[in-house]
């Protein structure tokens, strides 16, 4: 597998602009008859990034929640600004940033999640065990066997918790109209 990382750069200039332009300089991406605009790299999503006050007690939470760990060889620790914790399984990263600002703003990001294992009543137990509130419960919205529960991690970004993938797959078995979820 080719990697960006491992491909020599080169800025070119294109006429119709001020700026010069980052390519990848690999052989099956350079042929001369592509257009300009096919040559240009892109992005991916590196992680999410979180503004918070104390960088290290909410990723510690968050971890609790996800069962995500500190990064290997870049341990979090209190008073650290910045604490990126990752999940093992799939590699996602959540990074939380200290921000000076007193007053955060109320919907900084929104997570929905997912219990790995159990109902979601059981997680949403775990969860407000852990010290999050219940904002809104939307559980039944669309059926019986339906909807999400809103809640607030300590330092108010909110949250909803989904039921599992074995809920709704029972959910599915039985009347395809009681699997809704939507938020």
């Amino acid at each position: 597998m080719l990697f960006w990382q491992d491909l020599p750069f080169l800025a070119l200039h294109h006429p119709s602009s001020t700026q010069n332009t980052v390519y990848a300089q690999a052989a099956h991406c350079l042929n001369e008859g592509q257009q300009w605009q096919d040559k240009a790299m892109t992005s991916f999503i590196s992680h999410t990034t979180i503004d918070c006050h104390d960088a290290f007690a909410l990723s510690e939470w968050w971890k609790q929640l996800l069962g995500y760990v500190d990064i290997e060889g870049d341990p979090n620790a209190p008073g650290h600004e910045e604490c990126m914790i990752q999940d093992p399984g799939s590699g996602h990263r959540l990074l939380f940033i200290e921000v000076p600002d007193e007053n955060l703003p109320p919907k900084r990001i929104h997570f929905d999640v997912r219990p790995r294992s159990g109902t979601q009543a059981a997680e949403i137990d775990r969860v407000l065990a852990l010290g999050a509130t219940l904002v809104a419960d939307r559980r039944g919205i669309y059926g019986r066997e339906s909807g999400w529960a809103v809640l607030a991690d300590p330092e108010g970004n909110q949250f909803c918790v989904l039921r599992s993938e074995q809920e709704l797959r029972d959910a599915r078995k039985g009347d395809p109209a009681e699997a809704g979820e939507s938020n």
